[in-house]
């Protein structure tokens, strides 16, 4: 006979480990989605062919009515006040999450040779089902962390959880993905091997048949080599990306369709008002008092900076492997091992929290990540390409261990800026308030790497040439490029969580002790 669960106060099966691996595991149906941010990029810049500049508008298009969406399903969900045999949470997020079963694969339909208007179609069309459905299920498990629990120290291990989630759904394909995706070409004895590859305007074939570096003809099983850079060819297989994307959409189902059954709401998702009155939620008034919320203000600049950083960092960096360090197959494990990192701080975040505090902590670890960033632009100096690697991965783990901390608790800290929201206006407003740091968040994700397409384009690169035929130049700015991003990135969460983000240990004490009071009150 099964051991019944013990139940707490209300009458709810008591918070535990359950209620974490089931959180977790919602951040990782929303990664299996999620990471493949970096590859729309790639995948179209390379595999598709389309020029720096018209895929930089278009992302930023995309992205900018993204962000727009997001507080729009915040609203919606915020005045929804429908009963639901699941719950409204978890109803909108098994909505998504059908969804998100076939969306992620829309935005990867390999047409390489159709017209610039038909790519342009298809980019835009594709995007804005994934990022639909994306939205639908990611606003809503955001804001479940402060139904879930409402004890502060129960709230941070859900954000560790939360993280552990993300980590597992982010290493996943970024190791995997590409040794799938990508492959060196070989010289097989016969001209079908060019069928692989697009011959840049301005090249021959013949050219792809003798070796750039000795001028002789190839023998069989020796690598094909760049006639600019003398590195062998690396080629996207954006046929594999499409079925990829729809292999990580069946685990992602999966993994919500776990946490859905197995996590507790235990704040009646009724009484959690997002105004008083009960009105309906003003969104430029929300929005007005988002501006005036210095925790949920500063939260958001640390996020923008740290996807500026990661997410707009990943064309560039994927093409820097491929043309540079002439290892694109590759580049997931060496991200890995750069933020493995990461998980160090995972046994010990609620000691760290309970003795220094959530923003103590982090602007420790922004204070590392900014030493890290500086110890990067080394690596582009260095002639050795195995040395600069050595650098850059160097470099990589400093800024890693410097997010750490951040990492495992930033959800709490939007958990704690929630609350500030109801201690300082009166109304919590979760899903709006959640939704307005998916805003800006979703901006950073969607502007920063438009704006690196356009820097990638000034910097030389040619979509025309993909990644066999860029010259040396251009690759080596890529490091640059790399390495500038990533002390940006380093820059901007320091000043978000030291200058601006203002709940330090012991203010958070004295917000939670008189929203206690408040509440019992009631």
């Amino acid at each position: 006979m099964a051991k019944a669960p013990k139940l707490d106060a209300k009458g709810y099966r008591k918070f535990g480990m359950l209620d974490k691996l089931a959180y977790a595991a919602g951040d990782l149906g929303c990664n299996m989605s999620f990471a493949l941010k970096g590859t729309v990029q790639t995948f179209w810049l390379v595999f598709m062919m389309m020029e720096t500049g018209l895929l930089s508008a278009l992302l930023l298009v995309v992205q900018i009515w993204d962000a727009i969406n997001d507080p729009m399903i915040g609203s919606l969900i915020d005045n929804d006040k429908r009963k639901y045999k699941m719950g409204k949470f978890k109803t909108y997020i098994f909505f998504g999450a059908c969804g998100l079963l076939v969306g992620g694969a829309a935005v990867f339909l390999p047409f390489p040779n159709a017209s610039v208007f038909v790519k342009a179609i298809l980019f835009i069309l594709g995007y804005i089902i994934w990022d639909a459905f994306y939205t639908v299920a990611n606003v809503p498990y955001g804001s479940m962390l402060s139904l879930v629990t409402e004890d502060n120290a129960e709230r941070a291990q859900l954000s560790t959880w939360r993280s552990i989630g993300s980590m597992v759904g982010n290493i996943l394909p970024m190791v995997i993905l590409p040794m799938l995706i990508w492959e060196k070409v070989n010289y097989d004895g016969t001209t079908d091997f060019l069928s692989k590859i697009y011959i840049p305007e301005g090249f021959t074939p013949e050219q792809f048949l003798t070796n750039p570096l000795t001028g002789e003809a190839y023998q069989i099983g020796e690598a094909v080599l760049s006639p600019e850079t003398g590195k062998q060819v690396e080629i996207l297989l954006g046929d594999r990306v499409f079925w990829a994307a729809l292999i990580m959409g069946v685990i992602g189902f999966i993994a919500f369709l776990f946490m859905i059954k197995n996590i507790t709401v235990r704040v009646d998702e009724n009484t959690v008002k997002t105004n008083e009155s009960g009105e309906k939620v003003n969104i430029i008034n929300s929005f007005g008092k988002f501006m005036k919320n210095r925790p949920a203000v500063g939260c958001t600049l640390a996020a923008m900076g740290m996807f500026l950083g990661m997410n707009a960092a990943s064309t560039a960096n994927t093409i820097m492997f491929a043309t540079y360090f002439n290892m694109a197959s590759l580049s997931g494990l060496v991200q890995l091992i750069g933020f493995l990192p990461m998980f160090l701080f995972i046994p010990f975040v609620k000691k760290i929290v309970n003795k220094y505090g959530k923003k103590e902590a982090s602007v420790f670890g922004t204070i590392v990540s900014l030493v890290g960033g500086v110890f990067m632009l080394i690596f582009p100096m260095v002639k050795s390409t195995n040395l600069a690697l050595v650098l850059y991965l160097v470099g990589l783990v400093i800024y890693g261990i410097g997010m750490g901390v951040y990492t495992c608790v930033s959800w709490a800290m939007m958990g704690d800026a929630i609350d500030y929201n109801e201690w300082k206006y009166g109304n919590r407003e979760e899903g709006t308030v959640y939704a307005l740091h998916s805003f800006f968040r979703k901006l950073a994700q969607g502007v920063g790497p438009s704006v690196v397409l356009g820097i990638m384009g000034w910097l030389g690169y040619e979509a025309s040439k993909g990644t066999i035929a860029q010259s040396a130049t251009t690759s080596h700015n890529m490091c640059w490029l790399v390495a500038g991003l990533y002390l940006f990135s380093a820059v901007m969460q320091f000043i978000g969580l030291a200058l601006v983000y203002n709940l330090d240990k012991k203010t958070v004490e004295t917000m939670n002790a008189e929203l206690a009071e408040r509440r019992n009150a009631e």
